[in-house]
């Protein structure tokens, strides 16, 4: 269970954008629609939680795809990914979901769509798998895939850090300090770290090869100035197969150490 940051502010030698508080909820969904969608998912594997709760006396949901170590080491592998979609109650949901709004969508807007989604996905399979390693306990929440984002955007403001100037090293540092206050929390009795850690140092090493390396450019005929990614999304797949390749082999050795 974890708490984001605030949006990012602007100013330095380049803007860094922020979430438009005029903005119609319709016009948010289009400009961040993987954000929005795991919401949407999430929120609806919540409700399925919930009915099962009120129905069968049990939470069905959770019983059959909570982060469980002996149930992965017997086969049921989707146990890696699917954790990240359950929630361990009310509060626990909406600190997620609250978290993930915050955080997610500006960093939508900088990585785009299949960035994001990726490097969602892949940080809370990480997250899962650090927990494999070092924690017995069965858990769940989307806090390890929230963590790589938070990683993601820390590591995208440090190699953006010329661009951004000032703004951008102070917004930097905020990460830094939110991260580390965070994974204070997280050593509460009841909280699974080792799934916030994961997440964190996966998103945060992976987005140092994918993230977007921008630069500033300047219109001569309409002195407008703008950003231009010189690291598009279209050459990233390699970095993100071999850290995918490396997280199988991650995950394969912490089942067979069991």
């Amino acid at each position: 269970m974890n708490q984001s940051g605030p949006p990012l502010s602007t100013g330095g030698s380049a803007d860094i954008p922020t979430r438009e508080k005029s903005s119609t909820v319709a016009s948010q969904v289009r400009r961040t629609p993987v954000i929005y969608g795991l919401l949407a998912a999430t929120a609806l594997v919540f409700v399925g939680q919930l009915i099962g709760q009120s129905t069968l006396g049990f939470d069905l949901v959770g019983e059959l795809g909570a982060k469980d170590n002996m149930a992965i080491a017997a086969g049921e592998l989707w146990r890696l990914i699917t954790p990240v979609f359950i929630h361990g109650g009310m509060a626990h949901f909406f600190v997620n979901m609250y978290s993930l709004y915050a955080i997610g969508p500006i960093v939508e807007r900088f990585f785009g769509a299949g960035r994001t989604l990726t490097l969602y996905l892949l940080s809370g399979i990480a997250g899962v798998v650090l927990s494999l390693s070092f924690s017995p306990y069965r858990s769940v929440g989307a806090s390890g895939a929230i963590f790589g984002l938070l990683g993601s955007l820390g590591a995208f403001l440090y190699v953006n850090r010329t661009t951004f100037g000032q703004a951008g090293r102070m917004q930097l540092r905020h990460i830094i300090l939110v991260a580390l206050l965070n994974l204070g929390l997280g050593l509460s009795p009841g909280i699974d770290n080792w799934g916030h850690l994961g997440g964190l140092l996966f998103g945060a090493v992976l987005s140092w090869f994918i993230s977007p390396s921008l630069e500033v450019v300047r219109d001569e005929s309409t002195e407008r100035v703008y950003l231009r990614d010189i690291r598009p999304w279209r050459v990233t797949w390699p970095a993100i197969l071999i850290g995918s390749v490396v997280l199988a082999m991650f995950a394969i050795t912490a089942i067979l150490s069991m």
